[in-house]
């Protein structure tokens, strides 16, 4: 958590969406869980509901209380890993159109994809929390979609066939 995309991203989350998220639905809980927390993450704890976490040896127990997975990310390259670990553990997810790039999944159908605009990504997890039925839904799209398409088996095959072809 001290590198500049996800320090920004949290802190932007936290200035920016939980408020309005604090207005729509009342006290909402935010758990930063990563290594190395920066200064102004480990800062975020000044507000209310706010537990910065840091380094953990399994992220999946951290996962699992969550009823949301966030990926507030407006600073992004490559695919974001933490966006797949929550669809594996088939957690309803939003992210930013930043957070997303490169996942091989359906938004609207498998999670939530929004802008990074406070206003819109408030409204996206408001969505999620007040329809748990669409939530559950996409969670479950969300673990089908890295079962198929994120499986070692499935990426180890396209490997193969590449070297493969490439011997040939």
């Amino acid at each position: 958590m001290d590198y500049y995309p996800n320090v920004d991203a949290v802190v932007w989350f936290v200035k920016e969406v939980l408020p309005r998220l604090r207005s729509k639905l009342g006290r909402v809980n935010f758990y930063v869980v990563g290594a190395k927390p920066a200064k102004e993450v480990l800062n975020l704890t000044a507000h209310i509901g706010v537990k910065v976490i840091g380094r953990v040896d399994d992220v999946r127990p951290h996962i699992w209380q969550a009823a949301i997975s966030v990926a507030p990310i407006r600073i992004a390259r490559g695919i974001q890993n933490k966006v797949l670990e929550a669809m594996a553990m088939a957690k309803p997810i939003v992210a930013t159109e930043q957070a997303f790039e490169g996942i091989e999944a359906v938004p609207g159908r498998d999670l939530l994809v929004t802008k990074a605009e406070p206003e819109a990504y408030a409204e996206a997890i408001t969505t999620l929390w007040e329809q748990p039925d669409l939530a559950e839904n996409m969670a479950k799209n969300a673990r089908r979609v890295v079962e198929n398409r994120y499986d070692w088996n499935v990426r180890l095959e396209k490997l193969h066939a590449l070297l493969f072809l490439k011997k040939l």
